[in-house]
């Protein structure tokens, strides 16, 4: 029986409840990544500097950074739909303020300045709210589906996430092209607003264990340890939390987009997705065809391969191979992100869910704003094009240092 389910693509989804959260995050992430591609393609037009999309991903990563530890305590702690249900408000409170900041009353009231550096205050609190909302959506899994499909409710769960950023990212630049900044927040609040509605059908989610007695910082050390004491889920955290940092091309697409290839929002809009569409391709594979060996090897390799994408997308100069090698970027990572997920799942006590996912939180969600920071200073002090061909072969020296340094991940099965 166990068996069965296990080779099941659908094991995962046949529970009403499962299908409620992924269809929730699904719209709720559109909307994010909607938001996302907005900011970066505003915030550059309102300072024509790379290095203000950088500050954009710092804005979001320090707080995101600093409360992950606290916030997975408190996840652990807490009912989990509450805390997802204050998450995703908060969030649609976000947008409002994003939305009021792109009116014309606003911009006869304040300059293209002061109107960066309010939006930069609204990612400042984005990046709290998210170290408390992004890891519960991954601990909710363990309280929905049985642990024997866990690995195909991850792979589920990391389609619906990536089928949402590539809608997000693509109908982003189309809507600013349509509707303007406007318009498209006010789409963003309506996605967010909907997601809201569809997750208040989840079943409350109280904690798995009773030890609210123990201290803040004892508890925080605990998931910190078991992470480090756990030689596959740190070799894996870490292989991605530096490829990330240093292969973070993604971060400079509006300059590529409007600059090099002088493509504008719309092109901007795919090649912003194309990274997303390579990873849904698969994830779909996945799905339906598991890897059933070798799963540590095959994640080096796949993160090899996405330096090269890297590289190769830093030297095109034609729209059409920039997008290719965004797009093989993403299948290679949409491998290296189900594999890791699935680790994370298998690996953790149900009991430090929160904890160490808000661990995964730092050295995952927040690698990807550190490594768009990392690329607006480079691109500031080598220029665009060297920083993101800099950035894909540091993708390589960290796969051959992970290779050297850590056997157990490089011989990892499940």
């Amino acid at each position: 029986m166990v068996e069965q389910i296990k080779r099941d693509p659908y094991a995962a989804v046949r529970s009403s409840e499962f299908r409620s959260l992924l269809v929730g995050r699904f719209l709720f992430i559109m909307g994010l990544r909607m938001m996302s591609t907005l900011v970066g393609w505003w915030i550059y037009n309102l300072t024509n500097a790379p290095i203000a999309i950088g500050i954009v991903g710092l804005s979001e990563f320090v707080p995101a950074v600093s409360f992950a530890l606290y916030a997975g305590h408190v996840i652990d702690l807490s009912e989990k739909r509450i805390l997802l249900l204050r998450g995703v408000s908060l969030y649609f409170a976000a947008s409002v303020s994003l939305l009021l900041l792109s009116t014309s009353f606003t911009s006869h009231r304040l300059n293209s300045h002061q109107i960066a550096l309010c939006i930069f205050a609204v990612i400042f609190c984005t990046g709290i709210i998210r170290a408390f909302a992004g890891p519960v959506f991954n601990v909710l899994l363990a309280h929905i589906v049985p642990r024997e499909a866990l690995q195909n409710a991850t792979t589920w769960n990391q389609g619906a996430w990536l089928s949402a950023s590539v809608s997000g990212h693509a109908m982003g630049g189309f809507l600013i092209a349509l509707l303007g900044n406007t318009g498209t927040l006010s789409v963003i609040g309506i996605l967010i607003l909907v997601a809201f509605t569809i997750l208040t059908q989840l079943k409350p989610k109280p904690p798995m264990n009773e030890r609210g007695e123990k201290k803040t910082w004892e508890s925080v050390r605990e998931g910190i340890s078991f992470v480090f004491e756990t030689k596959e889920l740190l070799g894996a955290l870490s292989l991605d939390l530096f490829a990330v940092l240093f292969g973070g091309a993604a971060a400079m697409v509006p300059v590529f987009a409007r600059d090099i290839l002088k493509v504008g929002p719309e092109g901007f809009g795919l090649l912003n997705g194309a990274t997303d569409i390579g990873s849904i391709c698969s994830v779909i594979m996945l799905t339906f065809f598991p890897i059933r060996r070798h799963q540590g090897r095959k994640l080096l390799f796949a993160v090899a391969g996405f330096g090269t994408c890297i590289i190769l997308f830093g030297i095109s100069r034609l729209f059409w191979l920039s997008f290719a090698a965004l797009m093989v970027s993403g299948m290679l990572d949409g491998i290296s992100v189900v594999v890791r997920g699935t680790i994370m799942q298998l690996k953790t006590p149900d009991h430090m869910r929160g904890r160490v996912m808000s661990v995964n939180s730092m050295f995952i969600n927040s690698s990807n704003e550190l490594g768009q920071f990392e690329s607006g200073v480079a691109a500031k002090l080598m220029g665009v094009v060297p920083s993101v061909i800099f950035g894909g072969c540091m993708t390589w020296l960290v796969v051959i240092v992970t290779w050297l340094k850590a056997p157990s991940l490089r011989k990892m099965e499940y």
